[in-house]
């Protein structure tokens, strides 16, 4: 991280209603920001200049042209056609002003270290960077983000988040070494979440899953679409790959068992309607950018 001071120790920036407290901290440097132009870019085809034509819950009504081959006859406009002297179709694009709740896991296993390309770094650095790429190409589609940064209680909070207060408000936080509470971790996104949203939950694929989140997500899942976006260590598909002697297929056969074991969460959580993005470090910013953008795309946001 990079450290940068952002005032004596004890003073506090005041921005809307939300207090940032200011210290000598490291800040998020936010090196995902790379990606931003080809997904703004991205963005803009899905926001009309190149409109799509599949009608979704998470569409609204952008304009009439003639009809091409190869557009889906269900966009017809009938009545409009009948006033013309083409056949006219209906053109769509994604509706604004959604919600999105990013929930950043600050527990335990936010604690442990993983390789990039920029040597090895706490899980959590990687899942502030993916939370800072999507809430600044969300805040681009219109779309308003919630952060909450939480491990047994919130350890940060920031209604209608900008970029800059998003930082601000990552820079004094560290894991703890406790469990996250799920529990009451969900509590707090209902509470706070009164329409529906994209919740996404940047946490660790383990099996404390199973008996912690699951079975609340039927609560959840009846009142917002759930995202988990979660950290993959290198170290663990490296020894999986290994084969030279006797100790590296053992070493490689409990590094497969522990893939296996994601894959099969991430099953699991599908069958419940739970999106899972499981990346290496530095794969998971663009890769939870992306699945965002095939959210709107396929109308689901």
């Amino acid at each position: 991280m990079t450290v940068r001071s952002l005032g004596p120790l004890g003073i506090a920036a005041r921005q809307g209603s939300h207090v940032v407290p200011w210290t000598v901290r490291a800040l998020p440097p936010f090196h995902s920001r790379r990606h931003l132009p080809p997904l703004l870019e991205r963005l803009r085809e899905l926001d009309g200049r190149r409109a799509s034509l599949i009608r979704g819950a998470g569409t609204e009504f952008d304009s009439l042209r003639a009809y091409v081959i190869g557009d889906d006859v269900r966009s017809i406009d009938w009545r409009a056609s009948a006033r013309s002297s083409d056949v006219v179709v209906r053109t769509w694009r994604p509706e604004r002003d959604r919600q999105v709740t990013i929930v950043l896991d600050t527990a335990r296993t936010s604690a442990s270290r993983v390789e990039g390309a920029l040597g090895g770094l706490p899980r959590l650095d990687t899942s502030m960077d993916a939370a800072l790429l999507l809430s600044a190409l969300a805040s681009q589609a219109r779309d308003q983000v919630d952060f909450l940064a939480f491990s047994t209680k919130v350890r940060a909070s920031v209604p209608r988040a900008t970029l800059p207060v998003l930082v601000q408000a990552m820079g004094p936080l560290e894991a703890e070494l406790v469990e996250f509470d799920a529990r009451a971790a969900v509590a707090e996104v209902l509470r706070r979440a009164g329409r529906r949203s994209l919740v996404v939950l940047l946490t660790s694929l383990e099996p404390s899953i199973e008996h912690g989140l699951l079975p609340l997500l039927p609560t959840l899942a009846s009142r917002h679409h759930l995202l988990i976006a979660s950290v993959s260590d290198p170290a663990v598909h490296a020894m999986a790959a290994g084969r030279g002697d006797l100790e590296a297929v053992y070493t490689a056969a409990a590094a497969e068992r522990t893939l296996a074991e994601r894959r099969r969460l991430t099953a699991l959580l599908a069958r419940h309607g739970v999106d899972v993005v499981d990346a290496l470090p530095d794969d998971l910013p663009r890769a939870l950018a992306d699945r965002y953008l095939s959210l709107k795309a396929a109308g689901k946001l």
